[in-house]
């Protein structure tokens, strides 16, 4: 768990993925969409990509990726973070990690 702490460290918002995965392509381009930048971190072209999926799994991502962190907070994979902007909380979100600095609908 350490290592996911390090690599979520000082980031507004990181979005551990998989460079074959749709649902993470789905959720990294909803974040962008609102003016984010989100570090990605794609687990399969990393050379401990396994331990990190390993210790992404033990924080109760199933499946392991997407797994969103939005301000050093585990937000959860593709459903939630579409629930959120369903909900119209993902922007709040984003706004309080200071991953975008402003935001009108």
């Amino acid at each position: 768990m350490d290592v996911v702490t390090s690599l979520t460290a000082d980031k507004p918002v990181v979005i551990f993925s998989k460079s074959t995965c749709f649902m993470s392509h789905t959720v990294k381009a909803l974040i962008c969409s609102f003016g984010a930048s989100p570090s990605v971190i794609e687990l399969d072209k990393m050379q401990s990509g396994h331990q990190v999926e390993r210790a992404l799994i033990q924080l109760g991502c199933k499946p392991s990726v997407p797994a969103v962190f939005i301000g050093q907070q585990f937000i959860g994979g593709a459903d939630e973070v579409i629930k959120l902007n369903v909900q119209n909380k993902l922007a709040q979100l984003l706004l309080g990690a200071k991953a975008i600095f402003i935001w009108s609908r």
